[in-house]
Parts: C-alpha cells; structure tokens; sequence
C-alpha cells in the first residue's frame, strides 16, 4: 500500500487551465473518488496521476517517490476504463496475462498469477473463452482481473460501471470495494454517479473548475456540504434563499419567505453577520410532517403534487408561492391531503446555511 500525495498541481490545455493548483493526499489503502460535473477537471487529474499527462507545474507523489514525469508504463498503476479495452481475439486468460508478458515475467509465474487474479474476482472458470462470449458484467471483471495482476501500487478507475445496467452497477460496487480492501489496494475512482461514490468510497473530492471544492467521507459531504455546487452535485437538496438575522457558534438563524429556520454553517472561510444573505440547504429526506407544529424550522404549505415509488413518496410541498421536494419514507399517501395546509418540519442539524 502506497499514499498519494497531489502537491498544487497545474495543467493547461492552451489558454483553458483544467487544474488550479489542486492538493491532496491520498492515504495507504483508501478508495478515494474524484467527482464534479463535466469539465471540472476530475479526469484530467486522473490522467495526471497514470502519467498520460505532464502538468505544467506541482507534483505527483507515490509515498515518498516523485513520479511527476515518470512515464506510465514505469509507475505500476492498473489501469480500468470506462470501455473495457480488452482484446477481443484473446481468451479471458491471455487478457489478464498481457501485462506480465510485457514485463517479461516467467511463463509457470504468469499462469499462477493470472488464474489467481481471475479467481479473486470469480473468473475462474471462463478462462479459456473468448471475450465475445461473455456479459458486459464479465468483461468488467476481467478488465479488473488484469489491472490486478500485475499487482499494481495504486488502482485508477475511470468511469468504469456506466457502460453496464442498473443491477450489474450494483454488483460491481460492491465487487470493487471487496477486491481493493482484499488486496489493500490505494485507489482513485473517477465518476459522475454520486450513489457510486457514496457507497464504495472511503473519502471523496469533489472538483468545480479545476479547483477542490471540498474533501471528506461520503456522510460528511452529503450531510455537510460547504457550497451550493457540492449540496447541489451530491443527491438532491431543497435550496431556499433568506437573510440572517441571528449566529452564533457557528449556528445561525435565517429568515426566508417560508419561515424562520436555525441551521448550521458548514463553510469554516465564511464568517457572516446578522443582515447577510444566505441560502438555506435541506435533503428532501430530512423533512417530517407534523400536526399543529409551529415555531421556528417549520413550514407551512399544501401538497402540490405526488409520485408514488413503493417504498417512498416523492411530494411536491407548495409553501408561500416556494415549491420544495419532500420525500417520505413508507408512505401513507392516503394521509396527505392536499385539499388543507400541512405543516413540515426540519431538524437543526439537518438544515445547512450557506453563502448565497
């Protein structure tokens, strides 16, 4: 196991600068997730970590060693694609076993190898078939089996479950997650799909115009967001404007259209005072419905419209002309009129306030 370290790294592609001075550090044995929306630099960053790109200046860093201009065939990175780039004419075998032949590893060695990196990820058995024979699922395994096998200092994943369905996705989290604590591989995942992020990753960065916007694990990202970008990347968020009239510790009491809320402020650089302006984070998840409640983090409303999932209702909560999503675990749709005002509840420590 090796840590990363990304030292202010540069990269400019002519005048558009894709990473600005970006700095992190990767610990041994962490599954670490790039995120952001297109063109915010994710992965570039990777590339620059593998080598297929030299930045302009700053410095990648495997544990103590400076590989910034090493080429990629000489860092010992495995490598997994969003295709699966695995040769079609070869059996599964020969696949895995590309890498190590190029190394020169000896014949008896490659063939001890290969089958036990095919195992470690249920392939044994298809060894000997071709590539053309197998599920979307399958390819990605052996396209994981042959970044494994030539046991790599760190495993890059660029986007690699969106070419699979819903229920391979899935699997293949999991599956992932399994395979990089088994062998305590250091590993950088580059995705746009934040349920992949939230459920395989140990921490996440999450990038807005080549720059970090913030760095934590999955629950503190989602639970804590310190921007507008970040709340509004990582799942869905009730965004409602309105200005501070009270903080203190950092708890703060906003007045908006709907009501008076205390919430928590989450980004430690800004320092507001009673009169600012500020936006109001709340996860539709977070909101409770509560008979005859009033007072402060409480609006009153009427149900607008409603989509039944089974296991959750989806409402659309019209409060003072401010349309909110509210979701509602185990629905009782029967119980939501939307013929009388309703009133919906927050918790303090569920509302997040931040800069406008």
């Amino acid at each position: 196991m090796i840590s990363i370290t990304i030292d202010n790294l540069v990269k400019r592609f002519g005048s558009q600068v894709a990473l600005d001075g970006v700095s992190f550090r990767i610990e041994p044995g962490e599954i670490f997730f790039l995120l952001g929306p297109s063109g915010c630099g994710k992965t570039t960053l990777l590339r620059n970590i593998a080598g297929f790109y030299i930045p302009e200046s700053g410095r990648v860093l495997f544990g103590e060693e400076d590989v910034t201009r090493l080429p990629p065939h000489l860092r010992n990175t495995g490598m997994m694609f969003q295709s699966y780039a695995l040769w079609p004419h070869m059996t599964v075998a020969k696949n895995v076993a590309f890498g190590l032949e190029e190394r020169k590893v000896a014949p008896r060695e490659i063939q001890r190898r290969v089958q036990e990196a095919l195992d470690s990820v249920r392939m044994g058995p298809y060894a000997d078939r071709k590539i053309a024979q197998l599920s979307g699922g399958q390819q990605q395994r052996v396209a994981l089996a042959r970044a494994l096998v030539i046991r790599p200092r760190a495993l890059l994943l660029d986007e690699p479950l969106s070419n699979l369905d819903a229920k391979l996705r899935l699997e293949m989290r999991t599956e992932i997650r399994r395979v990089c604590k088994e062998f305590g591989l250091t590993a950088i995942y580059v995705t746009h799909d934040q349920k992949e992020a939230l459920s395989i990753s140990d921490r996440m960065a999450i990038l807005e115009s080549g720059r970090i916007a913030q760095i934590g694990a999955p629950d503190e990202v989602y639970r804590r967001p310190r921007s507008k970008v970040v709340a509004d990347f990582i799942g869905e968020t009730n965004f409602v404007p309105g200005e501070i009239t009270e903080i203190a510790d950092g708890v703060a009491v906003v007045t908006t259209g709907i009501g008076r809320f205390r919430g928590m402020v989450t980004d430690d650089s800004w320092k507001p005072a009673p009169g600012d302006k500020a936006s109001l984070s709340v996860r539709p998840e977070c909101w409770a419905f509560r008979e005859g409640a009033s007072g402060e983090n409480v609006a009153v409303g009427r149900i607008g419209d409603a989509v039944y999932l089974g296991e959750v209702a989806q409402y659309q909560f019209v409060s003072a002309g401010q349309a909110l999503k509210i979701f509602e675990l185990n629905p009782r749709l029967s119980a939501r009129p939307a013929d009388r005002d309703l009133c919906a509840c927050v918790a303090q420590e569920d509302v997040v306030v931040l800069r406008p």
